[in-house]
């Protein structure tokens, strides 16, 4: 092996120093440059010794003339090279190692943040396997900085993780969103196409774009009521709708037999009907009161009923994070969902 991990290295790309921190096969290194960490290919870089050699020889042999401080000329700031504001990124890189039958298989997949814009990002990251958590964190991002966050054992791919992001500007501007959030789910067939293709692409990492571009706030349309009022229009005050509203329950049981008192004769799928419209109506309730949690019981079962509203919560905006975790008093039958306004 050429290199080690502590080596100086040469990125001859930008021409700048830094190190290695990981090797993560024979092809491909983990390397640090003024703080960032990125993979790079062994034929990429090369040891320093040599620039720092001749950089030397050329001190020694042309000395700076002397300057007084008023001969100085004031530095221009100078554009950084090789940044391209192309969006935000979550990027896979997958580390080989050599099975007992000298192949080289894919051992684990190393999950980055890349964020190519010019604005810095408050996140929060949660990475789920078949509706369960797998893995969060809450963090910040630079401009044109790469986070690593975690690794993905591979043989888990085949569980279809997927990947759901909350962004806020951490420069919060007025006529930006208040948090945008975006997800992405990948099939295990897909993730080992792109494997194979990373050997064409001569690219160390796949990469999935999360958005280009961080929205702008969505303008409500305002509506003049004076005049209605003066035609003699009765105009009501939404904020005051709550009074009128039931009230919202901190604990909702959704087995059948709570809900109906005639429910044998019913199919599966009404049966779930029926639960998945009394979820939504306490959901609604719930958000309506502003209400911080709420405690869904869906028994434990086969699972269909608590799948179906995992999906569900993933696609409210209003939900922070849902938990499916053992509880004294329902087992591991019920989700408790946390609200964010």
């Amino acid at each position: 092996m050429k290199y080690q991990v502590g080596d100086d290295i040469l990125v001859l790309l930008s021409n700048e120093e830094g190190k290695v921190i990981e090797i993560i096969d024979d092809k491909v290194v983990l390397i640090e440059v003024r703080g960032v960490k990125f993979p790079a290919y062994m034929d990429q870089i090369d040891f320093p010794y040599f620039k720092r050699f001749t950089e030397k020889k050329a001190a020694e042999k042309k000395a700076p003339p002397k300057l007084f401080i008023d001969q100085v000329p004031k530095e221009k700031p100078q554009p950084v090279k090789d940044r391209i504001a192309d969006g935000v990124w979550l990027s896979f890189l997958p580390k080989f190692a050599i099975d007992d039958f000298n192949d080289e298989v894919v051992e684990l997949l190393k999950v980055y943040l890349m964020n190519h814009t010019e604005k810095a990002y408050h996140f929060t990251y949660q990475q789920q396997f078949l509706g369960n958590t797998n893995f969060q964190i809450v963090s910040e991002i630079q401009p044109f900085h790469d986070f690593y966050i975690h690794d993905i054992d591979f043989a888990a791919v085949n569980d279809s993780p997927s990947f759901s992001v909350d962004f806020s500007l951490l420069n919060p501007e007025k006529k930006k969103a208040v948090h945008f959030e975006t997800s992405l789910k990948i099939k295990p067939k897909q993730i080992f196409q792109k494997i194979e293709a990373l050997k064409d692409t001569n690219l160390p990492t796949i990469p999935y774009l999360l958005f280009e571009h961080y929205p702008d706030k969505l303008e409500e349309d305002k509506f003049e009521l004076s005049s209605l009022a003066a035609k003699g229009f009765k105009i009501y005050d939404a904020s005051k709708g709550r009074q009128h509203l039931p009230p919202a329950r901190s604990v909702v049981d959704l087995h059948i037999e709570k809900l109906s008192n005639d429910w044998k004769h019913l199919s599966n799928f009404e049966i779930m009907t029926i639960q998945l419209n009394e979820f939504e109506r306490q959901m609604d309730l719930a958000i309506a009161h502003y209400q911080p949690s709420i405690i869904m019981i869906h028994g434990v079962g086969v699972g269909k009923l608590k799948d179906e509203i995992h999906e569900i919560l993933k696609a409210k905006r209003e939900v922070k994070n849902f938990f499916n975790k053992y509880d004294p008093r329902f087992g591991y039958g019920a989700t408790e969902i946390f609200f964010q306004f």
